[in-house]
């Protein structure tokens, strides 16, 4: 069997994939974030490797792990993780959705060469200018940071000792020279760092060490190769078979991506498209991505008392009522594409004396789609073809949503067998690549079609109408938002 384990932003997912390349297992172990100060957004090193042994340990409960050949990672991207020359963390990590570097991508913008070799505008959830903003708020902590790792690289740190990452999550960092797959000793110098500060660079697919005797010893397994890996998104569009142009993922994460495969580098910085490295030899890809997905209905599902949002979702399918005037905007966490604003808030617009909780969640799915729809136009409109679209991540359970979402997108959704278990699955693939050999193009096809959704023609000239308001509302609010 192959592990595969994705450090999220909630919780660590643990999952088994047979020889079949079916998962047979998979555990799970909660995360908290904090947010002591507006746009913060940080969470404790310590509690990632806590949860990541909590999920593995019970998987093993279940499961004889001797039988694991290999382990794959994936994990939330562009986190800040500042080691001391012991490898001991400074700080709390600063989080992909952490706002606070702002003025710090200003800066970095005035290089001239920054966006030819980053391909990428400066955004504040990336990594680079979270490293300026530590330079000059807290210059006693970057006096002393000898090493940066990304949040999934920290348990790799603990699992085998090595400092390495792969070009998928380092493409998040602002530091690397995406086309030339190899960090950019000019993006460093511009944050006051130099290579000996970041890790070893490695294809996704490829073992960059083993599990350490005591690590292995308190699992139950051998000292298996650990693989490279992939950032979240990257390791969930492998998982359901993107690996070739074309083919496209939408993951209903706590963030939302709309992930396109390319066989070449083709970055589009003014649209807040993102173009980074595959997990996989000489392949690319492109991403919009919106700041909130998910987790809007997570946090409805608080706002208005409902047990869960599973209860919530019945609710809503229960009306089964289009908004006709209330409209949300999702940005609770600020927005990546299209606008690359921080500062954006998350709004609802058309409230009145009928509006029950229903209504608020339904108005919830279909902001986020209108924003996916935001992200599809940014997304085509670099030039990047999609023929076909998977969707991925926890919110993809829900038939509903898919539906709205085909509706906004105009466009057929093929939801896939296991598609809901996303990055971990990805992760577990590459884990198998990394013992095995195979090759990628060969063993990482789509998993079984469980269900397609189509765009509903009703639903699709209504949402066209309402899309036009949605992106009227952001332009009319946007000066409100500073």
């Amino acid at each position: 069997m192959y592990l595969g384990i994705d450090l999220g932003t909630s919780a660590v997912k643990a999952v088994l994939a047979d020889e079949e390349d079916q998962i047979v297992g998979q555990a799970s172990a909660p995360l908290d974030v904090s947010r002591p100060r507006p746009l913060w957004s940080e969470q404790d090193p310590e509690d990632w490797w806590r949860a990541c042994d909590a999920a593995v340990r019970r998987l093993g409960g279940e499961h004889d792990l001797r039988s694991v050949r290999a382990v794959g990672l994936s994990g939330q991207m562009h986190g800040a993780t500042l080691l001391d020359a012991a490898d001991r963390p400074l700080r709390p990590a600063m989080l992909w959705n952490d706002g606070r570097s702002e003025a710090q991508c200003a800066a970095l913008e005035q290089i001239p060469e920054f966006r030819s070799l980053s391909g990428n505008p400066a955004m504040a959830g990336f990594t680079a200018p979270k490293l300026l903003w530590v330079g000059e708020h807290e210059p006693e902590i970057f006096a002393r940071t000898r090493r940066v790792l990304l949040p999934k690289d920290m348990l790799r740190l603990r699992m085998t000792g090595d400092a390495a990452t792969d070009l998928s999550d380092a493409s998040g960092t602002l530091w690397l020279d995406v086309a030339r797959r190899a960090w950019s000793p000019e993006l460093l110098a511009a944050t006051g760092l130099g290579l000996e500060a970041m890790p070893a660079l490695y294809e996704g697919s490829a073992p960059t060490g083993r599990l350490r005797a005591e690590v292995a010893g308190a699992w139950g397994m051998e000292r298996v190769p650990v693989a490279a890996g992939a950032g979240d998104q990257a390791a969930g569009a492998l998982g359901v078979g993107v690996v070739s142009p074309g083919q496209a993922s939408l993951s209903l994460g706590t963030s939302g991506v709309l992930f396109a495969s390319s066989d070449a580098f083709r970055p589009n910085p003014e649209r807040a498209v993102h173009a980074f490295c595959h997990c996989l030899p000489r392949t690319w890809h492109q991403m919009s991505v919106i700041l909130s997905a998910a987790s809007c209905l997570a946090w409805v599902s608080r706002l208005v008392g409902a047990r869960d949002e599973a209860s919530l979702l019945a609710e809503v399918e229960a009306a089964n009522r289009p908004c006709e005037d209330l409209i949300f905007l999702p940005y609770l966490s600020g927005e990546r594409t299209p606008h690359n604003d921080p500062r954006a808030l998350g709004t609802f617009v058309g409230l009145d004396h009928d509006t029950d909780r229903a209504t608020l969640a339904r108005a919830v799915l279909e902001g986020v789609a209108f924003a996916f729809a935001d992200a599809q136009e940014a997304l085509v409109g670099s030039g990047t073809p999609i023929d076909s679209v998977s969707v991925i991540g926890g919110g993809a359970r829900s038939p509903l949503w898919i539906q709205i979402l085909a509706s906004v997108l105009d466009r057929p959704l093929a939801y896939r067998e296991g598609a809901e278990v996303g990055p971990a699955q990805g992760a577990a693939r590459l884990g198998r690549l990394a013992a095995t050999g195979e090759a990628p193009e060969v063993f990482c096809q789509p998993p079984p079609l469980a269900f397609e959704a189509a765009p509903d023609p009703g639903l699709r000239d209504h949402y066209g109408e309402r899309l036009t308001r949605f992106r009227d509302l952001y332009a009319r609010l946007q000066g409100g938002f500073r």
